[in-house]
């Protein structure tokens, strides 16, 4: 299993035990990763980095004082 963690704006869009699909971005150097219908960002990745899995489970979502994060969990 492999765990990413994504950054969401507003609390109360995701509940832990959803399963969502991403969508794949790509940039010149890297890609990012957008959860659901863009409940949450992911952080660049490499190339070699990259997210496989077309859907994650939500694992979990907390608040630090940075915002609202998402962990989710990957089949790979």
């Amino acid at each position: 299993m492999r765990r990413e963690e994504f950054k969401m704006e507003r609390t109360g869009l995701l509940e832990v035990g959803q399963i969502l699909p991403i969508t794949e971005g790509k940039l010149p150097n890297s890609y990012y990763y957008t959860l659901g219908k863009a409940y949450a960002m992911s952080a660049n990745f490499a190339v070699g980095n990259r997210i496989k899995s077309g859907e994650g489970r939500v694992v979990d979502v907390r608040e630090t004082p940075k915002g609202f994060f998402v962990t989710v969990e990957f089949d790979e």
